[in-house]
């Protein structure tokens, strides 16, 4: 009984270690099939719209507010202001939604491209719709790098318009310029074309100007405009992994659709090499 209870014993745990090293071996070949490279630019795709849209859309509404109090009272004179910055909002809330969707498109992409490298050797082929897809992402990522390219140069527009304001403060607060006459320094906004000319009073000077730079909503919105344009930044070089990424699986499809075909016409001799012999051997036996 003791050396039957032993058996058991040795047996159980045979089937553990057999069980362990099967979820070990498929653990492992799951990881093998992750497509990182595309895991980290989704990552950094979500991340940079992420700021550029969610802070961008505050800052734009700080902005608005700063130009109400202090520099357009009449609602008249900046009514166009006010409804491009509407639809610049709703505009981040399609490019926040578009790149989500697009982003885990890509990815799938990539997991789809990594099972095709993988399996290059089996029975798994590549089709002529799977490359066009692969070609028409790779030519979609390019035009968006491009946009985004603009976007990232005018998301910095804001940010110098921004820094103008606040460097002119701490130049009024600092005691070595040892000004006479705060009040000659001025902001005038009305020459950025923000506002026009005519809007009352268009421009801040001295202690009002210190006011605004101490005010929340400028600290603010000249922040949320830094990490946006950083954000946008992001964006960018996540568009540029994409794009190199794409262009390697796009090449790695069409050499395993080269191999595919290789193969096919392999065989294909190979099985008609082994006809002919085969009518050779008949002919020899008939003969015999």
């Amino acid at each position: 009984m003791e050396t039957i209870s032993e058996e058991n014993r040795e047996q159980s745990q045979e089937e553990k270690g057999t069980t362990i090293n099967s979820c070990f071996e498929c653990c492992i070949k799951c990881l093998g099939g992750v497509p990182y490279a595309s895991l980290v630019a989704t990552i950094l795709c979500f991340s940079g719209v992420a700021l550029f849209c969610g802070c961008g859309h505050v800052a734009l509404t700080g902005t608005l507010t700063i130009l109400e109090n202090h520099f357009s009272k009449v609602t008249s004179d900046h009514a166009m202001l006010t409804d491009v910055i509407q639809l610049m909002q709703y505009v981040i809330y399609g490019i926040a939604s578009f790149f989500f969707l697009y982003g885990i498109i890509l990815l799938a992409e990539g997991f789809y491209t990594t099972s095709a490298v993988k399996e290059l050797h089996s029975e798994f082929k590549t089709t002529i719709c799977g490359r066009c897809i692969s070609g028409m992402f790779v030519f979609l990522t390019y035009i968006l790098g491009i946009a985004w390219l603009g976007v990232f140069g005018f998301s910095a527009v804001p940010v110098f318009l921004f820094y103008n304001m606040w460097s002119t403060c701490t130049a009024m607060r600092s005691p070595v310029a040892n000004l006479t006459n705060v009040d000659t320094i001025c902001v005038d906004i009305r020459q950025y074309g923000i506002i026009p000319w005519n809007a009352a009073p268009g421009k801040a000077c001295g202690s009002t100007l210190g006011d605004i730079c101490n005010t929340s909503e400028f600290y603010l919105s000249y922040h949320l405009y830094i990490i946006a344009c950083a954000g946008a930044g992001a964006t960018v070089i996540a568009l540029i992994h994409f794009l190199m990424i794409l262009s390697a699986n796009w090449a790695y499809l069409k050499d395993a659709s080269r191999m595919h075909a290789y193969q096919d016409i392999k065989l294909k001799e190979e099985q008609e090499l082994h006809d002919i012999t085969s009518r050779s051997k008949e002919c020899l036996n008939s003969y015999t």
